[in-house]
């Protein structure tokens, strides 16, 4: 990145995919060469409104705790899962690249960091979105954000949305 490039500039639109709709999809861990795609992907949502926008910077910060599906090689989707503390981990950053939703991609990709919770004795599991229906699909059920203490002090302090945040915060127990 050269010193003149944004940190952030969302994308209008994405770029054409290469991966046929019909081919298969694999779920894996994401990879550091990942990390452009992943912001196309969650930026083109966060420009419309869907979700909140990530900066390159944050992305490969985070890159360890993201998942990814690949169809023919290119990733198509994302979800991430956010330890907050010992007993809560929060599910971020899910996106779909639009050519591939309605294939059950979401829940593929949100499955196995509910595994993964399970497997490092996190009992809960939450989300902030505007994807109700989504995670209501995946046993999570709304609540009011106070029940977050954690998350509020660790993220929600420092957002631009804070005074005007219209994502709903929903929970899941695990096991």
């Amino acid at each position: 990145m050269s010193p003149l490039t944004p940190i952030y500039n969302p994308p209008i639109s994405l770029p054409k995919l290469h991966a046929r709709p019909d081919a298969e999809l694999i779920v894996r861990r994401a990879h550091v060469r990942d990390v452009p795609r992943l912001y196309e992907i969650i930026n083109y949502y966060a420009a419309r409104g869907d979700m909140l926008p990530k900066t390159m910077d944050q992305l490969y910060n985070r890159v360890r705790s993201l998942n990814v599906a690949v169809a023919d090689g290119e990733v198509v989707g994302c979800a991430g899962l956010n330890i907050t503390w010992a007993d809560m981990a929060e599910v971020v950053s899910v996106a779909v690249h639009p050519d591939f939703q309605g294939k059950g991609l979401g829940r593929h990709l949100v499955e196995p960091l509910i595994d993964e919770a399970q497997e490092l004795g996190i009992p809960t599991l939450f989300a902030l979105t505007l994807q109700v229906g989504f995670f209501s699909h995946m046993g999570f059920h709304e609540i009011p954000k106070i029940h977050l203490p954690h998350k509020i002090w660790q993220d929600c302090k420092t957002c631009f949305k804070q005074e005007l945040c219209d994502e709903i915060a929903m929970i899941r127990e695990v096991g």
